[in-house]
């Protein structure tokens, strides 16, 4: 860029060319002897260059302007990268989901067993939860792909450089325009780490149940043995640690944005080294973070889920039996809450199920709420106590049935194959991007020692 705007001239750009392939990326800084990785890069293309042609590597720009646009440059990489993760972990849910469409388990509130779905329909939740995350990623993505470059420190430069051809170059879709704003702004690495929150919110969320369902109190699920540990005590004992682990690992993701957020409330605008203490924060967040979409892309598959004791079934379709005197017996809805209500406590005080209810039963439970006896057929009573049936009758959009399940779950793989297209574009894009950049390079290089001969 500098050359094609007349700055500096073709054979300075070939030599500062070859001398920046000299830097090696992978040195530990904390054993060399500069004041950063930026002087240090501009210590190796002096030494190979010489100082009247390494000291031009500065022109037009600032260590402020170019953190902005190296951070930018790794974070838009490494959300593609999680959103690659996410799309795995969906796609592990789906393919788990396929073979549990009627498999029956209880439906929670409170932590308490309130009515019948599948296995399946739990993990299209989650499915759908994470499709958000990747949503608001994506989102992020189209403002942190934006260019800084060019700005300097604060007010841009008096050198005629191209802006547009500094953006193209290096893979962005556009500019970050005002100079100030372009130094100063970390709003896009906020943004991105409220993404990553959410996420963590959502994976905690799943965690947490896992690790509750594969207790012995609520016996829904195994978790499998490579992902486990036992007691130094107690033989008997299978402890979900990495589930733990990952459920630990969420709160520094939230953590690390709360501390974010108070190291910018309070800065004045421009550039402020405090910023550099944001950068590590969001580092460790996406490190955090790639690990534990990987435990949970290897564990998912290995999840078995457990035939579910009629005890823990029992009395989740209690609210089946209401609509039913509601929808077939005309008996308004709170009332007919009242009636199963008090059928369910007498059931509960005689230590029985619902499964004991008669027809004589129900009948006296109706008068004593009613004043008058209803006459429920025992067929009916049989049809709202079956787990599998009631789930079935729930077939409206976004209910448990297993067809509306499976309709999910085809529209489910739509959604991958699109975020799929979206991954691919992009990745290539951010490949070829760099391929143009070096194949450029190196043609420019060579066409400048062509010129010295």
């Amino acid at each position: 860029m500098l050359t094609d705007c007349k700055i500096i001239d073709q054979i300075k750009a070939a030599k500062l060319l070859e001398a920046l392939n000299q830097v090696d990326a992978s040195v530990d800084l904390t054993k060399v002897d500069s004041e950063d990785a930026h002087m240090y890069v501009e210590e190796i293309v002096t030494k190979y260059a010489g100082s009247e042609i390494g000291g031009n590597l500065h022109i037009a720009k600032s260590r402020n302007d170019q953190v902005a646009t190296a951070i930018r440059m790794k974070l838009r990489e490494d959300i593609v990268s999680l959103v690659s993760q996410l799309l795995e972990v969906q796609q592990r849910i789906l393919t788990l989901a396929e073979k549990h469409i009627e498999t029956v388990t209880p439906g929670y509130t409170h932590t308490q067993p309130a009515q019948p779905i599948t296995f399946a329909h739990y993990l299209v939740s989650f499915f759908d939860a994470f499709n958000r995350d990747i949503e608001r990623l994506s989102e992020s993505y189209r403002r942190v792909n934006l260019s800084p470059m060019g700005a300097g420190a604060l007010a841009s430069t008096s050198f005629p450089i191209d802006r547009d051809r500094m953006a193209e170059l290096l893979g962005f879709t556009d500019l970050i325009e005002n100079s100030i704003d372009a130094v100063g702004a970390r709003d896009f690495l906020l943004e991105v780490q409220s993404c990553l929150t959410l996420l963590a919110l959502n994976i905690t969320r799943l965690t947490e149940d896992l690790i509750l369902w594969s207790s012995l109190a609520f016996g829904v699920i195994e978790l499998p043995d490579q992902f486990s540990s036992t007691s130094s005590m107690m033989p008997q004992k299978k402890n979900p640690e990495v589930l733990e682990v990952i459920r630990a690992r969420m709160s520094h993701v939230a953590a690390n944005l709360q501390a974010a957020i108070m190291i910018m409330k309070s800065l004045p605008s421009g550039y402020n080294l405090d910023l550099q203490e944001i950068t590590p924060r969001l580092w460790e967040t996406v490190d955090c973070m790639s690990s534990s979409l990987m435990m949970l892309t290897d564990l998912l598959p290995l999840l078995k889920v457990k035939p579910v004791s009629s005890n823990l079934l029992d009395f989740t379709t209690s609210t089946e039996l209401a609509n039913l005197l509601t929808r077939k017996y005309k008996v308004p809805f709170r009332t007919a809450h009242r009636i199963v209500g008090s059928l369910v406590q007498e059931l509960v005080e005689q230590k029985r199920h619902l499964s004991d209810t008669t027809p004589e039963l129900l009948g006296l439970v109706s008068k004593r709420v009613l004043g008058a006896e209803l006459k429920i057929s025992a067929e009916d009573i049989q049809s709202c106590i079956d787990p599998l049936q009631v789930v079935k009758a729930h077939s409206v959009k976004g209910g448990p049935a297993p067809d509306e399940v499976g309709r999910a779950l085809k529209t489910r793989n739509q959604v991958l194959e699109a975020w799929d297209g979206w991954l691919s574009k992009e990745t290539d894009r951010l490949q070829k991007s760099s391929e143009r950049l070096r194949s450029l390079v190196d043609r420019y290089s060579a066409s400048c020692h062509g010129s010295l001969h």
